[in-house]
């Protein structure tokens, strides 16, 4: 039986490392829930729920943080600068390189078991990719994907290429977690102070900087949710 029931939390402002307890612990009790359902014998199976799906939604103070396939060097700051920025450095167990969050961007978790949905995780980041894209046509723009990265693109094929959405994802037995993170009203200076993802000779952007003018960010969102439900078949609670 599969559940395509989606639970959606907007959890507002949070510290990174609450945000990323959180999700550990929602995914940690997913992944115990499928262990517990799959040594059951069949006829025992009504005895448990489904395991449950989750769309979060936040933002963070500034942060950086790095993936496991990620380089320290790719954060140009030392322990004295990042406070001076009033920024925090997480090493943390998603993949990708090195990306940074803050207020004005809107990151997006989702902790979803994918035998709900299917079973293919290059699919999966395809897919949010393309709910990203759909949302930034909203507002007339055209994005695309760069090949042999992931994330969300403008002008990737010449030399204006910017990137506006960066994605990096944690997958455990077909649950993940970690996501996206969108710039909509982001304070791209701080993108200086890190190669991010591990690309030096491109360019970072915002929605606020692609329409020259302040975003509504809630609106974004309640978009950009809309996009991610319809794409994977979800019922959003």
């Amino acid at each position: 039986m599969v559940n395509k029931n989606v639970t959606f939390q907007d959890w507002g402002l949070i510290d990174y490392k609450e945000a990323w307890d959180k999700q550990e612990k929602i995914f940690a009790e997913t992944i115990k829930l499928k262990t517990e359902i799959r040594n059951l014998h069949t006829e025992n199976l009504g005895k448990y729920e489904i395991t449950p799906n989750y769309l979060i939604f936040c933002e963070h103070p500034h942060v950086y943080t790095l993936g496991k396939s990620g380089k320290a060097e790719h954060l140009l700051l030392d322990k004295n600068e990042l406070i001076e920025k009033q920024a925090t450095y997480y090493p943390i167990n998603r993949g990708g390189d090195i990306t940074y969050h803050g207020p004005g961007q809107i990151v997006c978790y989702p902790i979803l078991d994918l035998d709900n949905f299917f079973t293919d995780i290059h699919l999966y980041l395809r897919t949010l990719e393309e709910a990203v894209i759909l949302t930034l046509a909203h507002y007339g723009l055209i994005a695309g994907r760069y090949p042999g990265y992931t994330g969300v693109w403008f002008d990737a094929d010449n030399e204006n290429a910017r990137k506006i959405c960066a994605m990096g994802v944690r997958c455990s037995r077909w649950v993940t977690m970690h996501g996206l993170a969108l710039n909509i009203n982001s304070d791209l200076s701080y993108f200086k102070n890190i190669v991010p993802c591990g690309i030096d000779d491109k360019d970072v952007t915002s929605l606020k900087r692609e329409l020259n003018n302040e975003v509504n960010i809630n609106e974004v969102k309640e978009i950009l949710k809309h996009h991610i439900s319809v794409l994977f078949g979800m019922e959003i609670l």
